[in-house]
Order: structure tokens, then C-alpha cells, then sequence
């Protein structure tokens, strides 16, 4: 159960290379049980603020906390609250998918059970299975076993579906809400903006280094950029009017014409058009 207490907390972060600036001022918290979205295009400093979350990163400035403890000080006792699970695992794959578990298993002072957790990701018929004959999909299921075999308070997912069929990516979502049932805390990075509004109860968009919006999934981007479009052909010319009475519009087009415009559609901005707006906008802002 989502609650208002922070694993995560950002105030003005920012990380410079010299003259180049990563992250410029960055604020945001993760509610204690939420999925967090981290949405940004390549280069908008999203791996940089995740990686400064995870202690691989030192910051130049501003204060971050996470479960508590400052990420640059954070010791053995504090990593083991948390799981992580990486683009790719770089694993060879010469072991078990049991035996891989029992490995990491052993790292953490009060691990789940291996058995469990296998479970958990749908692979019990795979046990003992090498896991460089696994499926891609079945190879990403191990990664995220990894990445909770700790019992972690937080979780860390990087593009977790990258290279899924669409069936693979649908049971992938379904083993991530069974995680979210469980109270975990997830910070979750992806480009695949569904996946965003499938899984996330709020996302930040980031671009240029900056956050540019924090919301619920349901509104980020503010009341206006949820307004519906209705777009219609009249006499061959294209026609397009943003209203929030779309229904009223149309009635009143048909009764103007006496039957239904051509080519009627009534677009209500999805996620995707959402986050294209707020990042159109941006990059904007900065190139003017």
C-alpha cells in the first residue's frame, strides 16, 4: 500500500563534468509502496540521477536521501535494502537458474526464499535450467529474481522490457504488479510510455537535465494537455478544435451539416502524446 512516507528523496540535485552539466537542480520523492516512472529522452540525465540514487554516482550538489541514508555514505547494510536490476546482466549464463539464486541468495542477511521467488517470476519448470538456454524473456525474468531474492525495500528496474514481444512484455507487467501488491517501492525507467501508464501511480519527466513535471500518471502535464481533440474533413478541408465537450462539438457539427463529418475522430491525449508535448516544449524553451 501506497503511503506518503519517502524512500526516495531529491532535493536540487545537480552533476557536472567540468563545464557540462548532467543534472541541473533536480527535485522529486518516491512514496514509500508507489512505482515511480522516471521518463526522459537518451541523454536527459535520467541514468545519472538513478545512478547517484544507487551510490555508483557521486553528485556535485544538492541533498538526496534514500531509505534514510545519504546514497555517497550508504554501507553493506544499506544496499541490502535495495535490488537492482540493469539493462543487461552480463551473465554467462553457465549456471542454473536455481543455482544463480542460491548464489546471490547467500549475500543478503534475510533473503527470500529461493524457491519462492522462483515461483514468483514464473519459472519453476526452468529450476534447473542453464540460463544461457534460456528465452530472452525467461533471462529477464532471472535478472528481476536477482533483483528481489534480497527482499529489498526498493526496487530499481532500467528498462526492464527492452527487446519483449508484446506477450512477454504483458507477463513481465503482471510479475511487476505482483511486486506492487507486496508493498515494494519501485523506481521504474522506460521508453516504452504504456508500460509508464500500466505500471507507474506517478512519473517524472525529464529532459535536458531538469524536471520538467511530477504527477500522478493521470496528470501529468497539467488539466490542459488532457483536453480531447475532435478532428473532422469539411468540403475537403481538414479541421481540427480542441474542446473538454467533444460530445457536444460533434452534435453540433452534425446538426451544421446535417450528417457526420468526414473523416470524424475524437482523439483524448494518451500518455505518449502527453510526454511528447512536455518534451517538445522544453527543448523548445532551451533552443530559443
Amino acid at each position: 500500500m501506497t503511503t506518503h512516507e519517502n524512500v526516495v528523496k531529491v532535493r536540487g540535485l545537480r552533476k557536472t563534468y567540468g563545464a557540462m552539466v548532467a543534472v541541473d537542480g533536480v527535485d522529486f520523492d518516491i512514496h514509500r509502496g508507489e512505482t515511480f516512472a522516471l521518463l526522459g529522452p537518451n541523454g536527459a540525465g535520467k541514468s545519472t540521477t538513478i545512478e547517484i540514487l544507487e551510490g555508483y554516482r557521486d553528485r556535485s550538489a544538492g541533498d538526496v536521501r534514500v531509505l534514510g541514508v545519504d546514497p555517497a555514505h550508504g554501507g553493506l547494510d544499506w544496499k541490502a535494502r535495495l535490488g537492482i536490476v540493469l539493462q543487461s546482466s552480463g551473465e554467462s549464463g553457465a549456471v542454473t537458474v536455481a543455482e544463480q539464486l542460491r548464489h546471490f541468495a547467500a549475500l543478503y542477511p534475510n533473503p527470500r526464499s529461493v524457491d519462492e521467488v522462483i515461483a514468483a517470476v514464473g519459472l519453476e519448470n526452468k529450476a534447473g535450467t542453464l540460463i544461457r538456454k534460456l528465452s530472452g524473456g525467461q533471462r529477464r525474468r532471472v535478472d528481476v529474481a536477482v533483483g528481489i531474492i534480497g527482499a529489498p525495500e526498493l526496487l530499481f528496474l532500467d528498462e526492464p522490457t527492452t527487446g519483449f514481444d508484446p506477450e512477454a512484455r504483458r507477463s513481465f507487467w503482471q510479475l511487476i504488479r505482483t511486486l506492487q501488491s507486496e508493498g515494494t517501492s519501485i523506481l521504474l525507467t522506460t521508453h516504452y510510455l504504456d508500460e509508464a501508464a500500466q505500471l507507474g501511480d506517478r512519473a517524472g519527466v525529464i529532459a535536458g537535465g531538469r524536471m520538467i513535471d511530477v504527477a500522478p500518471i493521470a496528470e501529468l502535464g497539467g488539466v490542459d494537455a488532457r483536453v480531447p481533440v475532435v478532428r473532422w474533413r469539411e468540403q475537403g478541408t481538414p479541421h481540427e478544435q480542441r474542446t473538454d465537450a467533444p460530445a457536444a462539438l460533434v452534435a453540433e457539427l452534425v446538426a451544421r451539416l446535417g450528417s457526420e463529418p468526414d473523416a470524424l475522430e475524437v482523439i483524448r491525449p494518451s500518455l505518449e502524446d502527453v510526454y511528447l508535448d512536455l518534451v517538445g516544449r522544453e527543448n523548445a524553451e532551451v533552443t530559443a
